[in-house]
C-alpha cells in the first residue's frame, strides 16, 4: 500500500513540473503570436490560435512524457524531476525557435497569418502547418531523450 501512495506522490510532482513547463510554453507562444493569446483564444474565439495552442500543449506533453520515461533510469526522484524540467524547457525552446525560423521563411508574419480565420471562420492552413511543426519537433526532442 505504501508503494501506491509513493507512486501517487511522484505522479503529482511530475504533474507539477509538467504544468510549469506547459505554462512556460504558453508564455513562449504568446510572445511569438500577435495579441494576447489568452484573449485571442477565449474572448475572440480565434480558431487558428486554438489550433496552435492545442497542438503546442500536446507537443509539450509528449516531450514531458519522454522526459519522464528517460528520467526513470536516473538516480533519485529529485534528479528525475530536475531533468524532466530541463528537457521540457529545452523542448519548448526548440519548438519556439523552429516556429520563428519557419516564420522567417514563409510569406508574411507566420503568427499573424496562422491566426487569420478569414471570413468563413476556419483556421488558416498556416495554423495547421505550424501545429504540425510543433508535433514534429516534439517527436524529434522526444526521440533525443530516449
Amino acid at each position: 500500500m505504501t508503494e501506491i501512495f509513493e507512486s501517487a506522490g511522484q505522479a503529482l510532482l511530475y504533474g507539477v513540473v509538467g504544468l510549469a513547463v506547459m505554462a512556460v510554453g504558453f508564455v513562449a507562444l504568446d510572445l511569438v503570436t500577435p495579441g494576447k493569446l489568452f484573449h485571442v483564444v477565449w474572448r475572440d474565439r480565434n480558431r487558428g490560435a486554438a489550433v496552435l495552442l492545442g497542438s503546442q500543449s500536446v507537443a509539450v506533453g509528449l516531450v514531458i512524457m519522454s522526459a519522464i520515461r528517460a528520467s526513470e533510469s536516473e538516480e533519485g526522484l529529485g534528479y528525475g524531476l530536475f531533468s524532466t524540467l530541463l528537457y521540457g524547457l529545452a523542448g519548448v525552446l526548440v519548438m519556439t525557435l523552429v516556429g520563428i525560423v519557419i516564420g522567417m521563411l514563409t510569406p508574411g508574419q507566420m503568427g499573424a497569418v496562422a491566426l487569420d480565420d478569414g471570413d468563413d471562420r476556419r483556421p488558416h492552413p498556416a495554423a495547421w502547418v505550424q501545429a504540425g511543426m510543433y508535433l514534429g519537433t516534439a517527436a524529434m526532442v522526444g526521440a533525443a531523450l530516449s
